[in-house]
């Protein structure tokens, strides 16, 4: 591609033109700037070894174009040709286009693959527009679009409903997606009526302080433009992958309880659970930074970018192991890492410190990180101040590779209670659980992202403790409370002996607890319902295995399909799903087949944004347009079934046209795979999901074509009850336990067991312990839950009698609420003592 070097008499001018061009293109096209001089007292000039310089930084055999302002410039850059081999001059062309309408005409041009002749007839007549336009009789100034969207951008409005708004992790996502689209794209946040940011930083979305329930405001100006905005949509509208219920949260100001005893000192509860262990003091190593000016800029730069491209692949490590230890969704915390690492804002502040102000590279990249996280702490919402600790974790890693600083090693010599002033996320991903007692910190919140990796590890801690413990010599026994936030130094005897008492009978119940999701889920009256899992990658099947699950009773494929630019093979897709299957080896595995389009646009597959996406071109509908598409995945599927236990179910189908077609390909598949000698199970069992009203009316027939029937309650309620549950005016009518969707339910299970076919229900209301009773009374054979729901659905099973299911199962049906049912069932049912 063609390289861009702007010479100019003033080094900031030359930077705002590189910063307006760069934000034109998202960085597409490398430009490089040779502006003033080393000289405080008189820094406007050029110097010729500079351009020579800037020109070798961006040289390709494409060539390079030199814009210049005037003067002593136009000297500069004929002179530093003479540094250059022949071949290199012969593609170096001088521009004498105006410089900032002439170098956002080239890199414009550059971005789209022009060759060096069309970049320079471009940057040449940049001029043109605005001499016609003043040409002409005056005209009255152009109109600004509110909130600084760019006039002419379309534009959507959406309300954020997941639990902390716009915090790391979604906005992690949000960045990540708008970085995949050439299109400029901003968002404001309506509800707080602040201007428009760029959409593909991550620190300028975060300050933007979205609050769930607060609107928000995209704008998307390009040739992808209705793309972007699309997946942005299906983005925010599935809020961000998180599930809307209110998880408990440790309180930001608990309500102090009564100690045990007078010793007792007070904390900030942060992950729950009562360790007892002795003192093991860790302090981080923090990088010394000098504020020092260097002589060659460049050489710094590239320092910076060898050290942030190690920090990337260090971070992409510990988030695979994360993921591993505490479960994908905390992992994602490492989703915001790696986005700092590359927030477009954060390199160029950096950048300017080192080429403007001389600053050497590790002064330049302390300097942006400390007010990054400061932008982060001068926040109200509680939730982003805590997301300072990210930065500054991101902005330490650099640091230390950059002075070669190594980080304290966290090598506990015997299980022991880690006592620190703080720690990382980095840090606290990767203690060892079997060694690390209990977590004790000085600094630190139960918002904080240590606190959730803590939560998810399973490791008691508490935060804001007294800056005494830090002077307690190690090995002091120390006992601390992760759910009362108390601290108990060199407790007596009799301190020591309660709280052994305590802690013994709640890790009793929790023994007793993950007993029963290892086993069977039976009824008191011996009828077994099985519990499997609802997954969407390899890392939630090694936690369903361990939490419990019979098996996989629904593998959400799409997420092979997202975050690339073509779909994945079919060796791809054989490889994943092999792997799967043997994580949750001898136990079986359902594979839904591809459910995008409509409320989950891919942008390659030329899914458009619909105007009723949840009645569009989605699940089957989509599918059976791409039959190559659809065959390639059959027959990855059709290839796991040689050696694993494997079904396949076919999403969205409204009508018996629909299966039999998706069969047909099925069965081409089938066909190929035999003649060309690839073994697969020739029985394996064929399944749709029941997700609206025509599929509940019409399963008779249906019945007839597969082997078993899935029903997706969250689809399903909001058919029933035609009301779209992004929608938050609506959201409330689509309820699965109203009473419509319950005799749906009932009704779907009765003709599938009378046409001799099993049934499982895979939709949010199997994972509600509540509900246990209603689906078991119905007759459902099969629960496919949350990984995390398992152990609450076996105990309300084992609690259970067939005669109280059906009993309860019978009365709701004839209530007249959603509100009615769960008040019924508050009052009926026995909670599991746990």
């Amino acid at each position: 591609m063609i390289g861009i070097v702007i010479v100019s008499h003033s080094a900031k001018l030359a930077a705002g033109v590189q910063e307006l061009a760069t934000q034109m293109v998202q960085g597409e096209v490398k430009i490089a700037v040779a502006a003033g001089i080393d000289d405080p007292e008189n820094p406007f000039g050029t110097d010729p070894i500079q351009v020579h310089q800037a020109i070798e930084s961006v040289y390709s055999d494409d060539g390079v174009i030199v814009l210049m302002d005037l003067g002593s410039a136009v000297l500069s850059a004929e002179m530093a040709l003479e540094f250059l081999s022949e071949e290199q001059q012969n593609k170096v062309k001088l521009c004498e286009a105006p410089l900032v309408e002439g170098t956002i005409a080239a890199v414009v041009q550059a971005a789209n693959g022009a060759d060096i002749e069309q970049v320079l007839t471009e940057a040449r007549g940049a001029l043109a527009a605005k001499v016609a336009q003043l040409g002409t009789p005056p005209i009255s100034s152009p109109s600004v679009h509110r909130g600084g969207h760019k006039e002419g951008a379309k534009e959507i409005y959406l309300t954020v409903k997941n639990r902390m708004g716009l915090h790391a992790r979604p906005a992690a996502k949000f960045v990540a997606t708008a970085g995949k689209f050439k299109c400029e794209i901003t968002v404001r946040n309506v509800s707080a009526n602040s201007d428009a940011v760029n959409a593909k930083s991550i620190n300028q979305l975060v300050t933007l302080a979205v609050c769930r329930g607060d609107e928000i405001a995209i704008a998307a100006s390009g040739s992808d433009a209705d793309e972007a905005l699309a997946a942005l949509q299906q983005l925010v509208e599935t809020n961000f992958g998180e599930s809307l219920k209110d998880s408990p949260i440790p309180p930001l100001f608990p309500t102090p309880t009564p100690p045990l005893s007078r010793s007792s000192l007070s904390a900030i509860p942060a992950s729950p659970g009562i360790a007892i262990g002795r003192v093991f003091l860790y302090q981080q190593t923090l990088a010394e930074i000098e504020d020092i000016q260097v002589d060659n800029p460049q050489t710094e730069w590239q320092k910076l970018h060898a050290a942030i491209a190690t920090a990337h692949r260090e971070i992409e490590m510990l988030r695979q192991n994360a993921a591993t230890e505490a479960g994908e969704q905390e992992a994602a915390i490492f989703d915001a890492h790696l986005l700092c690492l590359e927030d477009p804002t954060v390199l160029e502040a950096a950048r300017q410190r080192i080429f403007e102000y001389g600053l050497a590279g590790t002064t330049a990249w302390k300097v942006v990180i400390d007010k990054t996280a400061r932008t982060y702490e001068a926040l109200a919402d509680p939730f982003l101040q805590a997301r300072s600790a990210d930065v500054r974790d991101v902005g330490q890693r650099v640091l230390r590779l950059l002075t070669g600083v190594a980080a304290a090693p966290l090598n506990l010599p015997e299980p022991a209670i880690l006592v620190a002033n703080d720690l990382s996320p980095s840090e606290t991903a990767q203690l060892d659980k079997t060694k690390v007692l209990g977590i004790c910190t000085v600094s630190g919140s139960a918002n904080s992202h240590s606190g959730i990796l803590a939560r998810s590890l399973g490791i008691p801690a508490v935060m804001g403790v007294s800056e005494e413990l830090l002077h307690l010599e190690n090995g002091t026994l120390i006992v601390l409370d992760g759910e009362t936030g108390e601290v108990w130094v060199q407790p007596d005897e009799a301190q020591l002996s309660e709280l052994q008492a305590k802690r013994d009978s709640r890790l009793a119940a929790q023994i007793a607890f993950k007993e029963v999701a290892q086993k069977p889920a039976i009824t008191s009256d011996k009828r077994e319902i099985k519990v499997m899992a609802n997954i969407g990658s390899i890392a939630d099947a090694k936690v369903a295995v361990n939490a419990g699950a019979e098996g996989v009773g629904l593998l959400r494929s799409e997420f092979l399909y997202f975050h690339r630019h073509t779909p994945p093979s079919e060796e791809e897709q054989l490889q994943i799903y092999e792997a799967i299957a043997s994580t949750i080896s001898p136990h079986p595995l359902i594979i839904r087949t591809l459910d995008i389009g409509g409320d989950k646009p891919i942008s390659y597959l030329h899914s458009a944004l619909e105007t009723n996406p949840f009645l569009g071109w989605r699940g089957i509908r989509f599918s059976l347009d791409y039959p190559d598409l659809l065959k390639i995945q059959l027959r990855a599927i059709l290839r796991t079934t040689h050696q694993h236990k494997i079904k396949v179910m076919f999403p969205m189908v409204a009508s018996i046209t629909e299966i039999r077609a998706a069969k047909k390909i099925l069965a081409t598949a089938q066909a190929e795979l035999r003649q060309a000698g690839i073994l697969f199970d020739e029985t394996m069992a064929v399944g749709i999901m029941i997700e609206v009203p025509a599929a509940v009316i019409c399963a008779d027939k249906l019945a007839a074509e597969v082997d078993f029937f899935s029903i997706g309650t969250n689809d399903l309620s909001q058919y029933v009850m035609a009301s779209d549950r992004t929608n938050p005016k609506v959201a409330n009518l689509a309820d699965a336990f109203a009473p419509a969707v319950l005799r749906s339910i009932a009704q779907t299970v009765q003709i599938a067991h009378n046409a001799g076919i099993w049934v499982g229900v895979c939709g949010e209301l199997a994972s509600h312990s509540n509900a246990v009773p209603i689906l078991v009374g119905l007759g459902v054979d099969e629960l496919s839950v949350n990984a995390a729901a398992i152990p609450a659905i076996k105990t309300a099973i084992s609690q259970l009698t067939m005669a109280q299911a059906e009993a309860i199962a019978t009365a709701v049906l004839q209530l007249d609420s959603a509100a009615a049912v769960r008040e019924y069932l508050e009052i009926q049912i026995m909670k599991p003592k746990v």
